[in-house]
């Protein structure tokens, strides 16, 4: 069995020194710490947990960076998604799994071991279904496959352009589908992702599912995950009290069985009481503080969702920036600076770096029904090793190498990173990083005019 050794680890119990782990396939057999290196051990500085990302749209980090010129008039949420549109309708199946093989990659190097793909790219560029109906969810399952990267798969109900059943604009027909389609489409991608991982159920929001819709969605589900977006932008918000006279999470638990299987994605716009209910729900919100940010979405309100014992995740959602530090530290500054505070969301004395990644470990694991992380007999073997020899890390240990990663130095800091138990990324570079950007950077040349 391999056999991991680091001079210092970060267990459920806390820091230790001189940690051997004892890898049994994808999951960690044993541990032991306080024991000298053997002379076969992989042997390294610092090791932590790696943490799952809870929502990603791959496709869409093809299209990074390209809406940033303003229009005529005020940009918006709303503005933004034209773009989107028109890049994904301008997509090939073959485009489709490059730009996500250059995206997992991204993610492993950064210290994400798992996604959850939120895939709603279903149809041809026309609207007419493949032959195939999981054809590009297949892309995304071969991107995963070729990469390494741990996948949860989940594949998104999309019927409506907004609340009430409207009927989709014509951009969006590469998204829609109706029930019968999505259970087909289920079905088929539960075929591609055995032996891969878990597949889940996504209604896509209140506004593209209406509320039987959503119901038969769920049924479906079986014990897997589901999630939904909620309450993303104050329009949503308004126009969901317009149409049923509630807010989007309120009727969420209003009328769904919201549980320890969902995650409602962003729930930035919630009531206090909407807060302290989901948190008391056992659901996981779904945060992505750059992409929240990057939209102008607005900023959740984590001290006092924390504060109520909720359970978090953080995922990269429209991919304009991988990260793990950079989530984290996004998600820690948006509260400093709506609360005119620091280290708001340690909630009590100690690191605010170690407060937020272990409580996004366990939320990243229970959105993506993976075994979780942490370093214990039978955890899943998701390891990231850091540099102990950058600078910014001379004279610090414990709590402050979090801290310093996630608030000082960002990706440049991690060093390996494992999946399942493969070593997929060693001294910061993935293995099979360079045809992968190649075939990527063939794709941007035609995708980016």
């Amino acid at each position: 069995m391999p056999v991991i050794h680091a001079a210092a680890a970060l267990t459920p119990d806390g820091w230790k020194a001189d940690a051997r782990l004892i890898l049994d396939g994808a999951t960690i057999a044993a541990v032991e710490t306080g024991v000298a290196p053997r002379p076969d051990d992989e042997r390294h500085a610092i090791l932590v947990p790696a943490l799952a990302n809870v929502h990603s749209h791959a496709f869409q980090r093809g299209m990074a960076g390209l809406a940033e010129r303003r229009g005529e008039t005020a940009d918006t949420f709303w503005t933004w998604r034209e773009t989107m549109y028109r890049f994904a309708l301008a997509m090939s199946p073959d485009d489709v799994e490059t730009v996500a093989a250059q995206l997992y990659v991204e993610m492993l190097e950064a210290g994400f071991a798992a996604v959850g793909e939120f895939h709603y790219l279903h149809n041809a560029p026309d609207g007419a279904p493949y032959a195939a109906p999981a054809e590009l969810a297949g892309r995304i399952v071969a991107a995963a496959r070729a990469t390494g990267i741990g996948l949860t798969l989940l594949p998104v109900f999309y019927a409506h352009a907004t609340f009430g059943g409207a009927p989709p604009r014509p951009e969006q027909r590469r998204f829609v589908s109706d029930l019968d389609g999505f259970a087909r489409l289920l079905e088929d991608c539960r075929a591609l992702m055995a032996g891969v991982g878990p597949v889940g159920v996504a209604p896509h929001s209140l506004r593209a599912a209406t509320p039987s819709e959503i119901a038969a969605v769920v049924a479906l589900a079986g014990d897997g995950p589901i999630h939904i977006h909620a309450a993303e932008q104050v329009k949503e918000v308004e126009d969901c009290l317009a149409w049923s006279r509630a807010r989007p999470v309120e009727w969420l638990l209003d009328h769904v069985h919201v549980d320890a299987r969902w995650c409602l994605v962003h729930a930035t716009h919630m009531t206090e009481d909407e807060t302290r209910r989901l948190a008391r729900s056992g659901a996981v919100a779904g945060l992505c503080p750059i992409t929240e940010a990057s939209l102008g979405d607005g900023v959740f309100n984590a001290s006092l969702y924390l504060g109520a014992q909720g359970a978090f995740g953080v995922g990269s959602d429209s991919n304009v920036e991988i990260g793990v530090a950079a989530e984290l530290k996004q998600l820690e500054y948006a509260q400093r600076l709506r609360d005119h505070a620091r280290n708001v969301c340690a909630l009590s004395a100690g690191s605010t770096g170690r407060a937020l990644y272990e409580r996004a470990l366990a939320g990243g694991a229970q959105a993506l029904r993976r075994l979780s992380g942490a370093l214990r007999p039978g955890s899943a073997a998701d390891l990231v090793s850091l540099r102990a020899d950058h600078p910014t890390l001379a004279g610090r240990s414990g709590d402050a190498i979090l801290d310093a990663w996630i608030f000082a130095v960002g990706n440049p800091l991690v060093d390996c990173v494992w999946s399942g138990g493969r070593k997929l990324v060693a001294d910061g570079r993935h293995f099979g990083r360079a045809p992968i950007a190649a075939r990527y950077a063939a794709a941007m040349r035609r995708l980016a005019q």
